[in-house]
Protein backbone atom coordinates (compact mmCIF):
# COMPACT_ATOMS: atom_id res chain seq x y z
CA UNK A 1 0.00 0.00 0.00
CA UNK A 2 0.93 3.53 -0.65
CA UNK A 3 -0.85 5.04 1.41
CA UNK A 4 -1.27 5.15 4.90
CA UNK A 5 -3.22 2.37 5.90
CA UNK A 6 -4.00 3.99 9.06
CA UNK A 7 -6.30 6.10 6.75
CA UNK A 8 -8.83 3.33 6.29
CA UNK A 9 -9.54 3.73 10.66
CA UNK A 10 -9.69 7.83 9.85
CA UNK A 11 -12.37 7.03 7.75
CA UNK A 12 -14.00 4.64 9.56
CA UNK A 13 -14.16 6.77 12.86
CA UNK A 14 -14.83 9.67 10.70
CA UNK A 15 -18.27 8.00 9.25
CA UNK A 16 -19.46 6.68 12.33
CA UNK A 17 -18.26 9.38 14.37
CA UNK A 18 -16.94 6.94 17.74
CA UNK A 19 -13.36 5.27 18.34
CA UNK A 20 -15.62 2.41 19.50
CA UNK A 21 -17.95 1.37 16.97
CA UNK A 22 -14.83 2.16 14.18
CA UNK A 23 -13.40 -0.64 16.31
CA UNK A 24 -16.32 -3.22 16.34
CA UNK A 25 -16.57 -2.54 12.45
CA UNK A 26 -12.76 -3.36 12.05
CA UNK A 27 -12.74 -6.13 14.44
CA UNK A 28 -9.89 -4.84 17.07
CA UNK A 29 -10.16 -2.89 19.91
CA UNK A 30 -10.68 0.78 20.56
CA UNK A 31 -7.34 1.34 22.46
CA UNK A 32 -5.74 -0.42 18.76
CA UNK A 33 -7.89 2.59 16.99
CA UNK A 34 -7.28 5.26 19.23
CA UNK A 35 -3.47 4.37 19.01
CA UNK A 36 -3.26 4.35 15.09
CA UNK A 37 -5.13 7.86 15.09
CA UNK A 38 -2.97 9.17 17.63
CA UNK A 39 0.14 7.75 15.12
CA UNK A 40 -1.86 9.10 11.88
CA UNK A 41 -2.13 12.49 13.90
CA UNK A 42 1.78 12.50 15.14
CA UNK A 43 2.99 11.66 11.59
CA UNK A 44 0.55 13.90 10.19
CA UNK A 45 1.31 16.74 12.78
CA UNK A 46 -2.46 18.24 13.13
CA UNK A 47 -5.10 16.88 14.99
CA UNK A 48 -8.02 15.26 13.04
CA UNK A 49 -10.71 14.69 15.95
CA UNK A 50 -11.80 17.10 18.92
CA UNK A 51 -13.27 14.20 21.33
CA UNK A 52 -15.84 15.28 23.59
CA UNK A 53 -18.25 13.92 25.77
CA UNK A 54 -21.01 13.43 23.08
CA UNK A 55 -18.18 11.78 20.75
CA UNK A 56 -16.07 12.62 17.12
CA UNK A 57 -15.95 16.02 15.79
CA UNK A 58 -13.44 16.56 12.74
CA UNK A 59 -11.51 19.21 13.14
CA UNK A 60 -10.69 21.56 9.76
CA UNK A 61 -7.68 19.32 8.86
CA UNK A 62 -9.99 16.47 10.04
CA UNK A 63 -13.09 17.39 7.24
CA UNK A 64 -10.38 18.33 4.83
CA UNK A 65 -8.29 14.68 4.72
CA UNK A 66 -11.92 12.83 5.24
CA UNK A 67 -12.47 14.26 1.69
CA UNK A 68 -9.33 14.00 0.07
CA UNK A 69 -8.33 10.45 1.76
CA UNK A 70 -10.69 8.03 -0.57
CA UNK A 71 -9.31 9.74 -4.06
CA UNK A 72 -6.00 8.97 -2.45
CA UNK A 73 -6.92 5.28 -1.54
CA UNK A 74 -7.94 4.77 -4.87
CA UNK A 75 -4.98 6.47 -6.85
CA UNK A 76 -2.52 4.34 -4.29
CA UNK A 77 -4.41 1.37 -5.52
CA UNK A 78 -4.01 1.50 -8.94
CA UNK A 79 -0.51 2.40 -8.69
CA UNK A 80 -0.10 -0.97 -6.77
CA UNK A 81 -1.58 -2.96 -9.31
CA UNK A 82 -0.07 -1.52 -12.00
CA UNK A 83 3.07 -2.48 -9.83
CA UNK A 84 2.11 -5.90 -9.18
CA UNK A 85 1.15 -6.20 -13.46
CA UNK A 86 4.98 -4.85 -14.18
CA UNK A 87 6.12 -7.39 -11.63
CA UNK A 88 3.97 -10.52 -12.86
CA UNK A 89 5.46 -10.03 -16.68
CA UNK A 90 8.61 -10.67 -15.11
CA UNK A 91 8.17 -14.35 -14.33
CA UNK A 92 6.07 -15.90 -11.38
CA UNK A 93 7.00 -14.53 -8.20
CA UNK A 94 4.48 -15.73 -5.85
CA UNK A 95 5.11 -13.44 -2.42
CA UNK A 96 4.25 -15.26 0.81
CA UNK A 97 3.23 -14.08 4.13
CA UNK A 98 5.41 -15.53 6.79
CA UNK A 99 4.99 -15.24 10.53
CA UNK A 100 5.33 -17.89 13.51
CA UNK A 101 1.59 -18.48 12.77
CA UNK A 102 1.95 -18.82 9.37
CA UNK A 103 5.10 -20.72 7.97
CA UNK A 104 5.61 -21.22 4.08
CA UNK A 105 7.16 -24.66 4.52
CA UNK A 106 3.86 -26.38 3.30
CA UNK A 107 4.90 -24.74 -0.07
CA UNK A 108 8.45 -25.57 0.05
CA UNK A 109 7.43 -29.29 0.31
CA UNK A 110 5.14 -28.56 -2.79
CA UNK A 111 7.88 -26.24 -4.92
CA UNK A 112 9.43 -29.10 -6.78
CA UNK A 113 6.46 -30.53 -8.30
CA UNK A 114 5.27 -27.33 -8.99
CA UNK A 115 7.95 -25.97 -10.94
CA UNK A 116 8.07 -28.90 -13.29
CA UNK A 117 4.23 -27.93 -14.20
CA UNK A 118 5.06 -23.76 -13.77
CA UNK A 119 8.50 -23.03 -14.78
CA UNK A 120 9.83 -19.59 -14.00
CA UNK A 121 8.02 -20.10 -10.65
CA UNK A 122 9.56 -18.46 -7.61
CA UNK A 123 8.51 -17.30 -4.33
CA UNK A 124 9.31 -14.32 -1.63
CA UNK A 125 8.66 -14.58 1.39
CA UNK A 126 6.92 -11.50 2.97
CA UNK A 127 7.87 -11.46 7.12
CA UNK A 128 4.47 -9.68 9.27
CA UNK A 129 3.95 -9.40 12.72
CA UNK A 130 0.90 -11.52 13.13
CA UNK A 131 -1.25 -9.11 15.26
CA UNK A 132 -4.93 -8.45 15.15
CA UNK A 133 -4.51 -5.47 13.13
CA UNK A 134 -2.01 -6.94 10.65
CA UNK A 135 -3.88 -10.04 10.35
CA UNK A 136 -7.36 -8.09 9.33
CA UNK A 137 -5.40 -5.77 6.54
CA UNK A 138 -3.25 -8.38 5.26
CA UNK A 139 -6.11 -10.88 4.84
CA UNK A 140 -8.53 -8.18 3.34
CA UNK A 141 -5.92 -6.78 1.03
CA UNK A 142 -3.98 -9.87 -0.27
CA UNK A 143 -2.65 -9.15 -3.96
CA UNK A 144 -0.93 -5.98 -2.72
CA UNK A 145 1.52 -6.84 -1.30
CA UNK A 146 1.42 -10.09 -0.13
CA UNK A 147 -0.79 -12.71 -2.52
CA UNK A 148 -0.93 -15.71 -0.38
CA UNK A 149 -1.17 -16.68 3.35
CA UNK A 150 -1.07 -20.56 4.85
CA UNK A 151 -3.26 -20.74 7.80
CA UNK A 152 -6.04 -22.62 9.43
CA UNK A 153 -9.71 -21.39 8.24
CA UNK A 154 -13.10 -22.42 7.75
CA UNK A 155 -15.86 -20.47 5.85
CA UNK A 156 -16.66 -18.57 8.64
CA UNK A 157 -13.62 -17.04 8.58
CA UNK A 158 -13.18 -16.39 5.10
CA UNK A 159 -16.39 -14.49 5.46
CA UNK A 160 -15.55 -11.64 7.85
CA UNK A 161 -11.81 -11.83 6.65
CA UNK A 162 -13.10 -11.33 3.16
CA UNK A 163 -10.70 -13.76 1.43
CA UNK A 164 -10.42 -17.08 -0.41
CA UNK A 165 -8.80 -20.29 0.37
CA UNK A 166 -8.19 -23.48 -1.26
CA UNK A 167 -7.85 -26.90 1.45
CA UNK A 168 -4.22 -28.21 1.42
CA UNK A 169 -5.07 -30.77 4.18
CA UNK A 170 -7.00 -31.43 7.62
CA UNK A 171 -5.10 -30.28 10.58
CA UNK A 172 -6.63 -32.41 13.66
CA UNK A 173 -7.13 -29.98 16.48
CA UNK A 174 -4.19 -30.78 19.33
CA UNK A 175 -3.47 -29.39 22.58
CA UNK A 176 -0.03 -27.92 23.84
CA UNK A 177 1.14 -27.02 27.43
CA UNK A 178 4.46 -26.55 28.73
CA UNK A 179 7.42 -29.59 28.96
CA UNK A 180 6.99 -29.04 32.89
CA UNK A 181 3.33 -29.48 33.36
CA UNK A 182 2.16 -32.74 34.47
CA UNK A 183 0.33 -34.19 31.68
CA UNK A 184 4.02 -34.12 29.70
CA UNK A 185 4.73 -37.44 30.58
CA UNK A 186 1.85 -39.00 28.68
CA UNK A 187 1.89 -39.37 24.57
CA UNK A 188 -1.70 -39.32 24.03
CA UNK A 189 -4.22 -37.68 26.15
CA UNK A 190 -7.65 -38.58 26.47
CA UNK A 191 -10.35 -35.59 27.16
CA UNK A 192 -10.50 -36.65 30.63
CA UNK A 193 -6.75 -35.93 31.56
CA UNK A 194 -8.27 -32.29 30.65
CA UNK A 195 -10.65 -32.54 33.69
CA UNK A 196 -9.80 -29.80 36.24
CA UNK A 197 -7.61 -27.68 33.89
CA UNK A 198 -7.68 -24.87 32.15
CA UNK A 199 -7.90 -24.85 28.27
CA UNK A 200 -7.07 -21.78 25.68
CA UNK A 201 -9.54 -21.58 23.15
CA UNK A 202 -10.19 -19.28 20.14
CA UNK A 203 -13.28 -16.72 21.41
CA UNK A 204 -16.94 -18.04 19.84
CA UNK A 205 -17.80 -16.89 16.54
CA UNK A 206 -13.80 -17.16 15.65
CA UNK A 207 -13.85 -19.90 13.61
CA UNK A 208 -17.13 -22.64 13.24
CA UNK A 209 -15.01 -26.10 13.59
CA UNK A 210 -13.23 -24.62 16.45
CA UNK A 211 -16.79 -23.77 18.42
CA UNK A 212 -18.19 -27.56 17.19
CA UNK A 213 -15.09 -28.59 19.26
CA UNK A 214 -16.38 -25.80 22.22
CA UNK A 215 -20.07 -26.67 22.09
CA UNK A 216 -18.78 -30.87 22.47
CA UNK A 217 -17.03 -29.99 25.61
CA UNK A 218 -19.43 -27.68 27.49
CA UNK A 219 -22.04 -30.13 27.10
CA UNK A 220 -20.38 -33.11 27.88
CA UNK A 221 -17.08 -32.06 29.92
CA UNK A 222 -18.12 -29.68 32.15
CA UNK A 223 -15.02 -29.99 34.43
CA UNK A 224 -12.86 -28.24 32.20
CA UNK A 225 -12.49 -24.47 32.62
CA UNK A 226 -12.41 -22.73 29.34
CA UNK A 227 -10.20 -19.36 28.74
CA UNK A 228 -11.13 -17.14 25.85
CA UNK A 229 -8.58 -15.65 24.00
CA UNK A 230 -9.51 -13.58 20.59
CA UNK A 231 -6.37 -14.67 18.31
CA UNK A 232 -3.39 -16.98 17.61
CA UNK A 233 0.01 -14.97 17.98
CA UNK A 234 3.17 -16.10 19.84
CA UNK A 235 1.43 -14.22 22.86
CA UNK A 236 -0.96 -17.06 23.45
CA UNK A 237 1.93 -19.84 23.16
CA UNK A 238 3.63 -17.64 26.16
CA UNK A 239 0.76 -17.31 27.86
CA UNK A 240 0.05 -20.86 27.59
CA UNK A 241 3.72 -21.69 29.23
CA UNK A 242 3.96 -18.97 31.98
CA UNK A 243 0.83 -20.24 33.15
CA UNK A 244 0.36 -23.51 32.76
CA UNK A 245 -2.39 -23.70 30.89
CA UNK A 246 -3.50 -25.97 27.65
CA UNK A 247 -3.78 -24.47 24.46
CA UNK A 248 -5.73 -26.33 21.61
CA UNK A 249 -3.59 -25.74 19.02
CA UNK A 250 -1.81 -28.28 15.73
CA UNK A 251 0.61 -29.92 14.96
CA UNK A 252 2.05 -27.71 12.61
CA UNK A 253 2.80 -25.57 15.53
CA UNK A 254 4.87 -27.58 17.53
CA UNK A 255 8.10 -25.37 17.01
CA UNK A 256 6.57 -22.27 17.58
CA UNK A 257 7.33 -22.46 21.13
CA UNK A 258 9.94 -24.72 22.32
CA UNK A 259 8.86 -24.92 26.08
CA UNK A 260 5.67 -26.28 24.90
CA UNK A 261 4.98 -29.57 23.75
CA UNK A 262 1.97 -30.74 21.29
CA UNK A 263 0.27 -33.87 22.10
CA UNK A 264 -2.99 -35.25 19.80
CA UNK A 265 -6.27 -36.02 21.54
CA UNK A 266 -8.83 -38.83 21.20
CA UNK A 267 -11.46 -36.48 19.92
CA UNK A 268 -12.57 -36.35 16.10
CA UNK A 269 -12.40 -32.60 15.75
CA UNK A 270 -9.87 -31.06 12.64
CA UNK A 271 -9.84 -28.29 10.67
CA UNK A 272 -9.01 -27.41 7.26
CA UNK A 273 -5.52 -25.66 6.70
CA UNK A 274 -4.45 -23.84 3.35
CA UNK A 275 -4.03 -20.52 1.45
CA UNK A 276 -5.71 -17.97 1.91
CA UNK A 277 -5.50 -15.93 -1.01
CA UNK A 278 -7.91 -12.81 -2.94
CA UNK A 279 -11.27 -13.25 -4.23
CA UNK A 280 -10.41 -11.42 -7.31
CA UNK A 281 -6.70 -12.76 -7.95
CA UNK A 282 -4.61 -11.60 -10.73
CA UNK A 283 -3.81 -13.96 -13.71
CA UNK A 284 -0.51 -14.88 -11.83
CA UNK A 285 -1.97 -16.07 -8.93
CA UNK A 286 -4.97 -17.69 -10.88
CA UNK A 287 -2.15 -19.94 -12.79
CA UNK A 288 -0.67 -20.71 -8.92
CA UNK A 289 -3.46 -21.90 -7.95
CA UNK A 290 -4.33 -23.78 -10.77
CA UNK A 291 -1.08 -25.57 -10.86
CA UNK A 292 -0.83 -26.36 -6.98
CA UNK A 293 -4.30 -27.91 -7.28
CA UNK A 294 -3.05 -30.24 -10.31
CA UNK A 295 -0.19 -31.31 -7.74
CA UNK A 296 -2.07 -32.07 -4.54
Amino acid sequence: MLYDPHLDLFLQAAELGSFSKAAEACLITPSAVIKQINILESDLGVRLFERTHRGLKLTTAGKSLKKDAPELIRLSREMASRAVAAMNSDGHIIRIGTSPMTPAEVLVELWPKMSEKLPGLKFQLVPFDNTPENARTILKNLGVNIDVVAGLFDEELLRYRECAGIQLSREKLCVSFSVNHPLAAKKRLSIRDLHGEELMMLTPGSMGSMDALRDYLTKNHGLITIVDFPFYNTEVFNDCENGHRILVTVERWKTVHPLLKTVRMGWKFDMPYGLLYSRTPDKKVKQFLAVLSEVL
